[in-house]
């Protein structure tokens, strides 16, 4: 039985509809990323799980419980926010605190609880410094440990890590999700990167226009993304014309190349139909095995990984390799072959 469930969830201001019909299932002690472009509705439905927005629509149950027209102090909710919104005039123990004290809780509790919480992010010889004496990460840390400290049911995120520099996102996140695993918490995460959302969720949702167009785990949104937003979206998308030779068997034409793709084909033979694949899907060689041919027009040295874009019959292709330095690099001018692997293709519906 889910944990967190969100039925119909309707939001609309004024005469425009931000969210339509959303539905979502979440487990106890899942880790859900929300994941699309600025204004998609991600945000809205995260506000109305906290309380901060109120349905126009449906409902928001949580462990049981119909939520969905409780204030945000009734609901039992911790919540971190892109700003780090931490009270300027009180230092770090007092900041974690602030919920505990509000709740009742007695001074040793307090106490207690609070240097738990400074404990689990690493905090603890900085607990009389004020936020203006911390970092941007140490700040967003101290967020987490105040949302945390009441022992929410629910923990919401809403781009926590968006107004820090790239080598502290890459440590937060991992950092936030070996936290969310050791307490088992449920938690929603609000993001527009790609790679947060890939790298620490259990399940995405990608959202498009106040809709959920997909609801799966990194694996499947990367490696079999159902809709042609979701595919051009989430990480780098190469589209290929192919001509249906065999619908039942599989079977297309490239070029002047047959190969036969996994993926279902419901046009009829002879149609064009679009093919999606991801960089990494093809391999550079200047053999008669190559499925396409063109010229290079740039390469770029990544480190690891070498992203080569090749221009074939005026349409742009990228593709990537791994680093090998006992081979000399693709240059701009250079004409190479591309040998696709036929089970990364993906048909793009229309």
């Amino acid at each position: 039985m889910s944990f967190l469930t969100l039925n119909n969830l309707k939001k609309s201001f004024g005469a425009t509809q931000v969210v339509h019909d959303f539905n979502m299932a979440i487990d106890k002690g899942e880790f859900i990323s929300f994941l699309g472009p600025s204004g998609c509705g991600k945000t809205t439905v995260l506000r109305m799980v906290a309380g901060f927005e109120t349905p126009s629509a449906g409902s928001i149950v949580v462990d049981g419980k119909d939520q969905t027209n409780l204030k945000p102090n009734q609901r039992n909710i911790g919540m971190v926010f892109q700003a780090y919104a931490l009270f300027p005039n009180m230092n770090v123990f007092d900041n974690v605190a602030f919920g505990l004290k509000i709740s009742g809780m007695s001074k040793a509790d307090i106490g207690t609880r609070v240097k738990e919480m400074l404990a689990l992010i690493h905090l603890e010889h900085l607990a009389e410094r004020y936020p203006y004496q911390l970092s941007g990460g140490q700040q967003q840390r101290v967020a987490l440990a105040r949302a945390l400290a009441p022992k929410p049911q629910v923990l919401l995120l809403d781009e926590p890590l968006s107004a820090l520099d790239a080598k502290i996102r890459v440590s937060l996140r991992e950092e936030i999700r070996q936290i969310q695993q050791k307490l088992g918490i449920t938690t929603v995460f609000v993001t527009h990167d790609q790679e947060e959302a890939l790298s620490i969720s259990d399940r995405i949702v990608v959202m498009n226009a106040g809709k959920a167009d997909q609801i799966g785990t990194p694996f499947e949104i990367y490696n079999r993304p159902t809709t042609r937003f979701v595919a051009s979206f989430v990480g780098t998308l190469n589209v290929l014309d192919a001509v249906v030779a065999d619908q039942g068997a599989g079977l297309v034409k490239i070029g002047d190349k047959m190969l036969t793709i996994k993926e279902a084909i419901s046009s009829a033979n002879g149609q064009t139909i679009q093919l999606a694949m991801r960089p990494e899907a093809g391999t550079l060689s200047a053999t008669d095995e190559a499925t396409v041919h063109g010229q290079v027009t740039s390469s770029q040295f990544l480190g690891s990984v070498i992203r080569t874009r090749i221009d074939v019959a005026g349409k742009t292709l990228s593709f990537d390799t791994f680093n090998d330095p006992g081979i000399r690099p693709p240059v701009v001018g250079d004409t190479v072959g591309v040998k696709i692997d036929p089970s990364a293709l993906i048909v793009l519906a229309d």
